[in-house]
């Protein structure tokens, strides 16, 4: 993922913002959805593909190999060294008990995260961070054979875009992707999402004008409308399924729930312009997303470990804990716990990445680099 700046607080608050969607949703906490109408895995994917595409540079057209290896450099190297450390942890977690995750191979470090990215499961939602990538080169690409016959107009390229994302949804809803086909469905289902970013940057973001109340009207009308016609708004990007209404839905709602968080980045921006936490939070998502089902194993932990000193929590579900690792402990089974859950999946990361800073100062060599 590109990487928001100081100078545009919009997008530093956008990134965070979503990034608290995605942690939200793998917690089931339903908070921000605003009563139901923008459920987050209708859009919060779509999200951090439109921010990529918002930060594309048609100058990356011009040296493509220079691209492909400093995007290699940002996103797959880390994201490699990160699944390589995971698959020693379930190594060492299964030595004590825990059945959680596939082992090391040569299939789980370099196959699988382009397959599924669900490998080793304590870094499950970075499954993203190679899809991105062969869809940020699949844009390339497609852009420089473009470029060929003089097709450069980007409502264009997104029509093209958008009949690709169209006819995977499709397949996918007829049964025709899973295992490799997975590979190109991720990509063609991300493009026309990429290409919205592109399309609010260069075509759109100067019209963005509207008053609060009718922009928020429309949208809020829309969503009313999908939510009683359509058979649920919710689809799984990470499986390229879940798809069950007509296939210009799912990026219906894909612009709706980015238009609606991208206009309360905006109303936020002025007044958090000078956080220190928002602008390191947004321009450290790959941590959060590469850990936070770490951080919620972590929290299960400490009540593991309290349940033994304490004897206290007898409702703690043993066997889930040592097997499922989207086992969330709440105790009394109440609900507000996933708020913790919540809090940790953002906190422990951005600390992880804070430690990162500190030894990258002191250490002689820049070895920290290559896991952020």
């Amino acid at each position: 993922m590109e990487k928001a700046t100081p100078k545009n607080m919009q997008f530093c608050i956008l990134c965070a913002l979503g990034m608290i969607l995605v942690v939200m949703g793998h917690v089931d906490e339903g908070m921000l959805t605003v009563g139901g109408l923008f459920p987050y895995y209708s859009f919060h994917i779509a999200l951090f593909v439109f921010i990529s595409g918002y930060f594309y540079r048609a100058q990356a057209e011009e040296r493509m190999g220079a691209w492909l290896v400093r995007k290699a450099g940002t996103l797959l190297l880390p994201y490699f060294a990160w699944n390589f450390l995971y698959g020693l942890l379930v190594c060492l977690m299964r030595a004590w008990g825990f059945f959680i995750g596939n082992e090391p191979s040569i299939r789980t470090l370099f196959v699988e995260p382009f397959l599924s990215g669900h490998q080793f499961l304590y870094n499950a939602p970075a499954w993203f961070v190679p899809a991105l990538f062969l869809a940020e080169a699949a844009n390339l690409v497609i852009r420089r054979l473009l470029a060929l016959v003089r097709i450069r107009n980007e409502w264009v390229i997104g029509g093209l875009y958008l009949c690709l994302g169209l006819a995977v949804v499709w397949l996918s809803q007829n049964g025709y992707v899973y295992d490799w086909y997975r590979i190109p469905g991720r990509i063609l289902y991300m493009l026309p999402c990429f290409q919205m970013g592109r399309l609010y940057r260069t075509k759109l973001e100067e019209k963005d004008r509207l008053p609060g109340w009718l922009y928020f009207g429309i949208l809020l009308a829309i969503q009313l409308i999908l939510a009683s016609t359509c058979r649920g708004l919710a689809v799984s990007a990470a499986w390229c399924n879940g798809f069950l209404n007509a296939p210009f839905v799912p990026y219906l709602t894909a612009a709706t729930g980015i238009a609606f968080w991208l206009r309360v980045s905006r109303i936020l921006a002025p007044a958090l312009e000078k956080s220190r936490f928002w602008i390191y939070f947004g321009n450290h998502t790959f941590g959060v997303m590469m850990h936070q089902i770490a951080a919620f194993f972590a929290v299960k932990a400490v009540f593991a470990l309290a349940a033994v000193l304490t004897g206290g929590f007898g409702d703690f579900a043993w066997e889930s804990f040592y097997t499922d690792i989207y086992y969330f402990y709440l105790p009394g089974g109440l609900e507000q716990f996933k708020m913790l859950y919540v809090a940790a999946g953002v906190a422990l990361p951005l600390l992880l990445c804070r430690g990162l800073d500190w030894l990258e100062r002191r250490l002689p060599w820049k070895l920290t680099k290559i896991l952020r």
